[in-house]
Parts: structure tokens; sequence; C-alpha cells
């Protein structure tokens, strides 16, 4: 079996770039090792930047996202007993973000490549990555696919970046002290607009997925366990940290899910070797509190569509020679967004009080300058793509 692009992981970064590679006339096979149902209904990012949703609307994917995903035009940075909006629509005019499930994205990217004959294969086993500095091939299964190129979007504990010879990749990484308990509740939304909250008993963010779905989640220890968190804890915590201002009620519900994410800040160079391309998690991970992690993997696809297309088009190397750099740019950009946005608004226990004294100080400052505010909402909505990617 031959194709042009073997892919590795059926999550938005893989579906994405198989169907962005179908529109250019460039054949690919997606190779997942979980079910279709599971990576359907599994619930991640939630928040589109401006040129995610342009990328999704482009590419004849973003209809139901157009239809049922929410706009937002600002978030609330809540402390000292009072909300400060971060106004989008003033700040930062004609670009906003989407709220919209991760989940429901591979949804619409699955029905699309199935409805164009496209060959998603769910439930592959023991996937090897061979000869990649000649001509690369895929096996699995028992079964060998052929292809020029190699994308490995299998997230981070995912097989494509361990099949790189040791001491070819750097890896520059932080943990953070601290871990996110999220949950997903069936309970409209309290707010209209994302909540970022901090407190001295840590930080809060009330998030949502629909009219009728809340997302929410807490600052916890990081070798918290699940086991510790009832739902009467969990409830009790959230509006401690978010019922901080004059009139604001958190309205509680059915906790359908729930889970515990590290904080970690990752970053893999370069991108690639030989013939393979990491994308998304694959290659960096960042704390979710700058919401960047989907964002940054549809990113790195754009660049490696027009790098991809370049090749097959004309033979030319050079956009695949320089992926890695053009990636990284951005990559970086976000590692600093994301940590910024993390020490902004999370406590510490090291810190003595001078150190949160200068934090909400800082905080002080971004809601009241102009600049300060503007630098926060252009990185939030996302920055623009360079033209052609």
């Amino acid at each position: 079996m031959r194709t042009q692009v073997g892919i590795i992981g059926a999550g938005p970064a893989g579906l994405l770039l198989s169907h962005l590679l179908h529109l250019r006339g460039i054949s690919s096979v997606v190779l997942e090792k979980r079910s279709r149902d599971y990576v359907e209904r599994r619930v991640r990012a939630g928040v589109l930047e401006q040129g995610t949703v342009d990328t999704l609307v482009e590419a004849g994917v973003g209809e139901r996202m157009l239809r049922e995903g929410l706009p937002h035009h600002g978030i609330e940075l809540r402390y000292g007993g009072a909300g400060h909006r971060i106004a989008f629509d003033k700040l930062v005019p004609g670009r906003s973000i989407t709220v919209y499930g991760q989940q429901e994205v591979v949804k619409d990217l699955i029905a699309a490549r199935l409805a164009a004959g496209g060959d998603v294969r769910f439930e592959v086993e023991d996937v090897e990555l061979h000869a990649l500095e000649s001509q690369p091939y895929l096996t699995f299964g028992g079964e060998r696919l052929d292809c020029d190129v190699i994308a490995g979007c299998d997230g981070f504990h995912g097989v494509s970046r361990p099949a790189v010879p040791e001491g070819v990749l750097s890896v520059f990484e932080r943990d953070y002290p601290f871990a996110w308990l999220g949950i997903l509740a069936r309970v409209a939304p309290s707010s209209e607009e994302l909540i970022y909250a901090r407190t001295e008993r840590g930080f809060a963010l009330h998030s949502m997925r629909s009219p009728a779905v809340s997302r929410f989640y807490l600052q916890v220890p990081a070798d918290a366990r699940l086991d510790d968190w009832p739902d009467e804890r969990i409830w009790e915590e959230l509006r401690t940290r978010l019922e901080t201002v004059p009139g604001f009620t958190l309205a509680t519900g059915e906790i359908m899910e729930r889970g515990i994410t590290p904080m970690r800040g990752f970053v893999t160079e370069p991108m690639q070797y030989g013939r393979l391309y990491l994308a998304g998690d694959a290659a960096h991970i960042v704390p979710p509190t700058g919401a960047k992690g989907l964002n940054l993997a549809v990113a790195d696809v754009r660049v490696l569509t027009e790098a991809l297309a370049a090749y097959f088009g004309s033979g030319s190397t050079e956009l695949l020679d320089g992926y890695s750099d053009a990636c990284l740019k951005r990559v970086w950009r976000a590692q600093h967004f994301s940590w910024w946005m993390t020490t902004l608004l999370h406590t510490f226990e090291e810190d003595d009080p001078y150190a949160r004294k200068l934090q909400l100080s800082y905080l002080d400052y971004v809601t009241s300058s102009e600049a300060a505010a503007t630098t926060l909402a252009e990185n939030y909505v996302g920055l623009p793509f360079e033209p052609g990617r």
C-alpha cells in the first residue's frame, strides 16, 4: 500500500492536515490507535482563536461551528473582589474567539474526510516508523504503508517523536507545582464570557461548551486525586473562588465528566527529522491557561500543508526544510503567553507576601493599562497568520 503522506494520529492536527492536503490534491492515510467513538468523545480544548476559526471555514468544515459555536468578544479577569473585562471588540477590532469543543472539531473533520473518501483507520495497533532519512514507511497490524513523508500528529505520548534517534532532538520543559481539576457539568453557564479568577485559595476558570453545558477548572495540588474531590467539594470550592464579586451566583448541576490535567510546558527542537514532521502535542505542550494547545496544532498544520504543497507541486524542499523554524516562532510566543497567564493568575506555595503583592500589582497594571490589556487580547485571540500560511 502506498500514499504520499502517512499521518499518525486522528486528532485535530492529523485530521485537518489530511483534509487540507486533500484540497490540494495530495493523498494521505490517517492511522489512529483509538476507536472513532473514543476520539469523537474525548473532551479537550474548547477555545478557538480567530485564525483557527478562519482556517476551518476556509477548509469547508466550519458550517456547524458557525451555527453552534459561541463567539466571545472578551474575557473577565476576577480578583480582589472585582471583575475586569478585557474587551477584544475594543482592543483588537474584528478579532474574537469561538467556544466550540475540540471533540466537535474532530467530529466535523472525520465526517468531512469520510465524505470525501478519505482513508482514516481507527483502532490501528503496533504502528512503527522506518527509514525516516530515505524512503519512509509505516508498519501496523501486519501491513506496510509506503509514503514520501510521515506526519507525526499523535500527541505527547505517541510513537512519532520517540522514533527519532537519541541525541537529535533538544527538549525544553517546565513542570508547574500544581494541576487543573476540570469538570464538565450539565448546567447553563453563569456568565456570558469566560472568567479567569485569581484568589488566595488558588485559580479557577469558568468556561462553557454550549448554552446548557459548562466547563470549570480548579487549581489543585500536583498530586491531587479525583477520589478526594467529590461533587460537593468541587462545587463548594468553585463557589468560594468565583462568587467574589457582588451579585454573582454560581449555578450548579450534574457533573458529567471530570479529570486532572498536569501543568507543563514542553518544546522539542527541531520539529522534524529526515522525512518525519511533528505537529501539535507531539512537538509541544503548553499550560492550558492561555488556551493555545489546539490552536498551535492548527498553526503547525497550516505551515506543513504549504510546505508539502510546494514539495509535491514543484519538488522544492525549501519550505519543508524551514518547517521547524517557521513553527517554532509561534510556538515560543505561545509558550511565553501561556507561562505569563499561568504565573499571573495562579498561587504558588513558595510565594511570600511580597511576591503576592507584586502579582496583584501586575494584575492592576494589566486591567488599567490599555497597552497591557491590548497585549493580552491580541495574544489571546491569536496572532495573525503570515500570508500564505
